[in-house]
């Protein structure tokens, strides 16, 4: 039996090959957009891609489905309910599929979305009962998917509950769980962990949610703190769901003088290089959103507007050519280009350049404490404010920075705060970009490091109450 996790590290996304090697038979489940490692491993393999599962109409990537069966002439399956505007061979819970040896049976599971399908895997080989099954955006390693994309949420929590304790709870203890996300993605919660598989058994005992059996108290505590649902949700999924897209249209290398006419005709600038490198140096009025780790994407489409062009700065023209593939993979496709040659060509050019001062969080209490006109903006998002905040500060999720926050003066200096030092660096840039004076990129930790150094935090409720 052929058997591979294949992962999208910036969108904490995971794809399957399976097949047989003995039958040259092969299916990949979810693809991503860049299909190149599913090509690579079917000819290491020495087997044909001839099917191609879909979990569900996806809401935070771009699908590779398209490019794939372009490339392979493989027959796209998706759960009826999903109802796409592509050829495909719809299936219902129960259907079948054989691979060889290896037999996939559909699971339907609706919660996270009505279509959504799980796959149990069954090596016949070796048993007639499954050994793993593909759990999509339903059961994560310690989480469960939200439940508020594609329906209400209390709706989707409940379709959620039915699909756990009545279809992937009723498999084997040792039945091996592999999702199709892990930690980082918007489509799950806080409890999501890196680790790539889990157990039904070991999920049965340790994931928090999974215990709890009541129907009307699970619902609750699933929907209790969602994160904000990301503004380009619902354009994902009608292009996951619309005509197949077979190709990917390249970016193009920019000059400095290109750049700069970009930006003049309100093109969003975007610096993908690390925090640091774009403190130190940067074009005026462009956004700080490393590449180099994990969430760009996210990112992005939290920030771009859609019918805006998005042209990217990098260290070098890899870096460029990289966030690019980033960006498509979430459906930001007006990219206008690449600064060429980097960072490095917009220097040699003496073009003018802006910088940030940085400051760690024993450095701001320090200057918080001998200057009362220090404002404070914390950047994280409300369940995680809620939970404990510094006293005065003003609240604001750095995908919210679309100008001034009400509340702060732009005329007096600003940190923005989160709770590691990322998601600051990307509002701080966001700050001087809608015309703050003095900004601060609190770096090296955030509110926790605050609060386990003995400073005074104080919750919403106390606030409220006080």
């Amino acid at each position: 039996m052929i058997f591979r996790q294949i992962t999208h590290d910036d969108l904490g996304c995971a794809s399957y090959l399976i097949g047989d090697e003995d039958a040259g038979v092969a299916a990949v489940v979810d693809p991503k957009l860049e299909i190149d490692e599913y090509l690579r491993l079917a000819r290491y393999m020495n087997v044909s891609i001839e099917h191609i599962l879909e979990t569900h109409n996806h809401a935070d990537h771009i699908s590779g489905h398209g490019r794939l069966a372009s490339a392979t002439g493989a027959i796209i399956h998706i759960h009826r309910d999903a109802r796409p505007d592509y050829d495909h061979e719809p299936f219902d819970d129960g259907w079948t599929l054989e691979l060889g040896a290896v037999r996939v049976r559909a699971m339907h599971t609706p919660g996270h979305r009505p279509e959504h399908t799980a796959f149990a895997l069954i090596d016949t080989a070796r048993s007639d009962e499954p050994w793993a099954v593909l759990t999509g955006d339903t059961l994560f390693v310690g989480d469960i998917a939200r439940p508020d994309l594609a329906v209400d949420k209390d709706e989707g929590a409940r379709a959620i509950f039915h699909s756990l304790h009545e279809k992937l709870l009723s498999l084997s203890e040792s039945v091996e769980v592999w999702p199709g996300h892990l930690g980082g993605s918007l489509c799950g919660g806080p409890g999501m962990d890196m680790k790539v598989s889990s157990t039904i058994g070991f999920e049965r005992e340790h994931n928090e949610l999974l215990s709890e059996e009541d129907e009307d108290r699970f619902v609750e505590r699933a929907t209790r703190s969602l994160p904000p649902q990301p503004p380009n949700f619902q354009a994902v999924v009608d292009i996951n769901r619309g005509p197949l897209m077979r190709e990917v249209v390249e970016a193009n290398p920019l000059t400095p003088r290109q750049i700069e006419q970009k930006r003049g005709a309100g093109a969003l600038v975007v610096d993908v290089r690390t925090g640091l490198q774009f403190d130190e140096a940067h074009l005026p009025g462009s956004v700080s959103i490393p590449a180099v780790q994990a969430g760009f994407g996210t990112k992005l489409a939290w920030l771009a507007d859609r019918a805006q062009e998005v042209v990217l700065v990098g260290r070098d023209d890899e870096d460029g050519i990289h966030a690019a593939h980033l960006a498509w993979a979430v459906g930001i496709s007006r990219i206008g280009g690449y600064l060429a040659g980097g960072m490095t060509s917009w220097r040699e050019e003496k073009r003018v350049t802006e910088r940030i001062e940085r400051i760690d969080v024993p450095a701001l209490h320090a200057r918080a404490e001998r200057d009362p006109g220090l404002q404070i903006l914390d950047v994280r998002e409300r369940a995680e404010w809620d939970e404990g905040h510094i006293p005065e500060s003003v609240f604001r999720p750095y995908h919210d920075v679309r100008g001034i926050p009400d509340g702060i003066d732009p005329h007096r200096p600003i940190a923005a705060i989160c709770s590691s030092g990322q998601r600051s660096g990307v509002a701080a840039s966001l700050l001087r970009r809608h015309g703050a004076g003095e900004v601060l990129h609190v770096v090296d930790g955030g509110v926790g490091t605050w609060a386990d150094n003995g400073w005074p935090v104080e919750e919403a409720s106390a606030r409220a109450a006080g």
